[in-house]
């Protein structure tokens, strides 16, 4: 499988009473497909699947599969503390015939390369399907590192990373030496970085709420390989990458972003607490002005 285009870690809307808003998902799913997203994800860290119950995970890779209908690829994220709830997800991923899953290092237990590589190829003999590697130490407290990657070359199913590092070096390193795996970008401030090496997907929670800007920006580096034009669009998008991934609520700029569409996206799950009222005007003013630059920039300003 190919890890091609815009995939997008889908947000988990909530209603006041932390309920899950099954309209909101329904609209939010179908926003990211009409506005061209290549793929999504779901159980993500954007869908804060490290908060919620074993049920509504299943029940959310579920009813998502059926909102998209076979018109975008299913990712399906396995996150969880143990190997054996990992599996246990995976499994269910299969059931409902996703089209891959999502595996990351488990979290707070801090592995070793070797114990990371075992954990993954425990999922993979499980289930044997296409497989997205996540990569967060800012989250997970290690990388995946080259000890790791080696071992799983033992099985074709590994064939996309998610590189959510922010260590440039890195990039260089996968993009030299693992071609084999198919590069997405995780660390939204540095996608023109990305593609310049090879990239040919991003996985964005931004693209929850600005799918045309995040797009365009793969569309001009990628599919024209316009870097001069990419260059323009990255540096329209840059003021909301900083929000995102320096602000320390990005969670919560993605929630209030989709809101600002007319998806009420609802609270974040505790303990994370809604923006403030600076924090959301701080956030609208930065979209506001990239979606004119990027309209400017693209040719569809009116």
């Amino acid at each position: 499988m190919q890890f091609e285009g815009i995939w997008t870690p889908v947000v988990t809307p909530y209603t006041d009473d932390f309920q899950i808003n099954e309209q909101a998902l329904a609209d939010t799913v179908g926003l990211l497909i009409d506005k061209g997203v290549h793929g999504i994800i779901v159980s993500g860290t954007t869908g804060e699947y490290y908060a919620q119950s074993h049920e509504d995970r299943i029940w959310l890779m579920q009813r998502v599969r059926e909102l998209i209908n076979g018109r975008v690829p299913l990712v399906v994220g396995t996150g969880a503390l143990r190997t054996e709830d990992s599996i246990e997800y995976a499994k269910a991923a299969k059931d409902i015939c996703a089209d891959a899953i999502l595996i990351a290092t488990p979290p707070y237990s801090v592995p070793t390369g070797r114990e990371i590589a075992l954990h993954a190829l425990a999922i993979d003999r499980a289930v044997d399907m296409p497989v997205m590697l996540y990569n967060y130490p800012g989250r997970m407290g290690v990388n995946m590192d080259e000890e790791t990657l080696d071992r799983l070359g033992r099985s074709p199913n590994f064939c996309g990373i998610k590189e959510s590092s922010g260590d440039i070096n890195r990039l260089h390193m996968i993009a030299r030496d693992y071609p084999h795996l198919g590069l997405l970008c995780g660390m939204d401030d540095q996608a023109l970085e990305f593609f310049a090496w090879g990239a040919r997907g991003w996985v964005c929670a931004g693209s929850n709420f600005a799918p045309e800007a995040h797009v365009a920006l793969y569309e001009a580096c990628v599919l024209e390989g316009d870097f001069t034009k990419g260059r323009a669009i990255m540096s329209a998008m840059m003021p909301l990458m900083r929000v995102l991934e320096q602000g320390g609520k990005f969670i919560q700029c993605i929630k209030h972003g989709l809101t600002l569409r007319g998806i009420p996206a609802g609270p974040p799950l505790k303990p994370l607490h809604p923006l403030n009222k600076d924090d959301k005007r701080e956030l609208e003013n930065v979209i506001r002005t990239m979606n004119t630059a990027v309209a400017k920039i693209t040719g569809e300003a009116k």
